[in-house]
């Protein structure tokens, strides 16, 4: 008998994992892989992007999926706890643009070796290579797990930290889902976010655009009245299938939820490369260019506007030769080239399949889950964190710092609730 197992080793499973053995349990952490910290190691890039230190409101406005629910979490465990737990450990760290905080050493391992050598330190019993067919409940409580080659443990308090189905070589399969609806959840809808985007448009079919990055571009979704739902300036990339990058990325989700209201058609984005201009005060810039060098020719007047690739491809687009000199260009040609400098649509139709997203939209509903402590409002024991509960934020350290704040505050919740516990009812299913 333990008093706490906690189901999936990713970031959220380990810090509940230490948190609950902080608070005097006797914890069995539960992986099917056969190693922990997957998502830690490759998380920002190998480098592993821990937390954010920008305020608390900045954070929650970074999280679109549910990041009010964080502001109770947030009071007992929170960013900046995040940055003491892990420097506590001998992991120093340094902050980057967007209050970002990485390890000093640029090498996401050493936070997962720092995490797992607490585990350790704290006698936290590992199971690896171990996969939960199912959660062991009655009509009371949750009492422990089996697993699926029919070995069992019980608990007075179980911690599901599975993660969602984004990313699944680190394991992460959706696998808790159907356990918390066996426990009475709810399960939302589940998509992909922070994902590229797919498109069919002939020059992205053709590849002509492959490869091609705009730098702080201003990305908009726009809905089915051509108003913008989500506008983010950062960079972006065309692909072989589409668009990616930051940008683009920050904007999937939208897509993704305007493609559900309009029945599956394609979605408009809009491209601005010059986000303090309109079309406009664009179209005064180029034409002021193109009169201050008559004789020369629009490509090079122009130079420095946009990338040249970029530049180039819209030029032909409106109709402009780029050898042109700057006085035989037409007004109408010049300010047709300012419209798509600054409003530029590509037609997408779906983004790339959860597996390849970032992050998991959708999940557990937190309407069910008592933010102070991650408690399941369906069965008493269970708890839930990280990327199974239906929360979702940019990439920039958002995920994660939900991960490690909802994993402390259900570790250390299943660990006070399994010291109150005094009876061990036998188990029935």
């Amino acid at each position: 008998m333990f008093d706490v197992i906690v189901i999936g080793g990713g970031p959220s499973g380990l810090m509940a994992s230490a948190a609950a053995a902080r608070a005097g349990s006797r914890v069995l952490l539960i992986e099917k892989g056969a190693k922990l910290g997957k998502k830690l190691t490759i998380s920002g890039g190998g480098r592993c992007n821990v937390t954010n230190r920008l305020p608390l409101e900045e954070i929650v406005k970074n999280i679109p999926g549910n990041g009010k629910f964080l502001y109770s979490p947030f009071s007992v465990f929170n960013n900046e706890d995040i940055i003491a737990f892990f420097e506590g450990l001998g992991v120093k760290l340094k902050e980057e643009d967007h209050g970002r905080m990485f390890p000093v050493s640029d090498r996401a391992q050493d936070v997962a070796d720092a995490l797992i050598g607490e585990l350790k330190r704290l006698g936290v019993e590992i199971l690896l290579k171990s996969k939960v067919k199912k959660l062991l409940m009655d009509e009371g409580a949750v009492r422990g797990v089996r697993l699926e080659d029919g070995g069992e443990f019980t608990a007075k308090a179980v911690v599901v930290a599975v993660g969602g189905k984004a990313v699944p070589q680190t394991g992460s399969e959706g696998d808790g889902y159907p356990w918390a609806e066996k426990a009475g959840h709810t399960v939302t809808d589940l998509y992909p976010t922070e994902v590229p985007l797919l498109s069919v448009e002939p020059f992205i079919k053709s590849r002509e655009l492959q490869g091609l990055a705009l730098r702080d571009a201003a990305v908009s979704v726009l809905n089915k009245k051509g108003k913008p739902l989500v506008t983010h300036q950062m960079d972006m990339l065309f692909t072989h299938f589409g668009l990616s990058g930051p940008a683009i990325l920050r904007c999937s989700q939208y897509v993704v939820k305007e493609r559900k209201k309009n029945g599956g058609k394609p979605v408009e984005v809009r491209i601005n490369t010059l986000p303090e201009d309109n079309a406009e005060s664009a179209f005064q810039k180029l034409s002021a260019l193109a009169k201050d060098e008559p004789k020369k020719a629009v490509k090079n007047s122009w130079k420095g506007i946009a990338p040249e690739r970029w530049l180039l491809f819209l030029m032909e687009r409106v109709g402009i030769d780029p050898s042109a000199a700057g006085n035989a260009v037409a007004a109408d040609k010049i300010r047709a080239l300012g419209e798509a400098l600054t409003g530029f649509i590509v037609h997408v139709n779906g983004t790339q399949p959860i597996e390849k997203a970032f992050v998991t939209g959708g999940g557990v509903s937190i309407k069910e889950i008592e933010p102070k402590t991650m408690a399941s409002k369906k069965k008493p024991g269970l708890y839930f964190c990280g990327e199974i509960l239906d929360i979702h934020g940019y990439t920039g350290g958002y995920n994660i710092t939900s991960a490690l704040v909802t994993g402390n505050v259900a570790g250390r919740s299943a660990g006070a609730f399994a010291a109150a516990s005094s009876a061990t009812p036998s188990i029935r299913e």
